[in-house]
């Protein structure tokens, strides 16, 4: 019996501590979501409202009905991005339907870039771009609080470069 709990324990060990996005990403995504539905939600109601009749108005209900279902959408696939920093990796986790799991071993990371487009400075965000030596290995952690993209990017920079060096 005591064998098996230090087997758990040991299980338990080797498993990646996961962090999720801030909430921040999900309430600039959901603000763009509203944006620009909400704007089509309005054209389909008065274009056709003002040429055909009020009858073809009734048109703006598609876009609100997306407009809900991407609400729904847009968290589920918050909630699906994490990642993870390990001894010799980062694992980057995400996806909903098809779930998507990247390794990027510390040694292979060639260049670590945080960017912020206006709208995601405007919600205090970053995110963090890991570059490989191949192309379809190059890994984006998006959303992040700016320090936090920033310690990310000085540890995955010092991890990389005590990598490399011993190859």
């Amino acid at each position: 019996m005591e064998k098996r709990s230090t087997e758990a324990a040991a299980d338990t060990a080797t498993e990646p501590v996961w962090t999720g996005l801030p909430p921040g990403l999900l309430r600039m995504r959901r603000l763009l979501l509203v944006v620009w539905l909400g704007l089509l939600t309005v054209a389909v109601a008065l274009l056709p409202g003002l040429l055909a009749g009020p009858v073809w108005a009734a048109f703006a209900l598609l876009p609100l009905a997306l407009l809900a279902w991407g609400w729904r959408m847009l968290g589920r696939n918050w909630r699906s991005w994490r990642y993870a920093e390990r001894a010799d990796d980062l694992l980057i986790s995400r996806g909903v339907l098809f779930r998507e799991e990247t390794v990027v071993p510390y040694g292979r990371m060639q260049l670590v870039e945080v960017t912020s487009g206006p709208v995601e400075r405007h919600f205090g965000l970053a995110s963090v771009q890991l570059h490989t030596a191949a192309a379809a290995t190059d890994a984006r952690i998006p959303g992040l609080d700016p320090a936090e993209a920033e310690r990310l990017r000085d540890r995955l920079t010092e991890l990389g470069e005590a990598r490399s060096a011993g190859l």
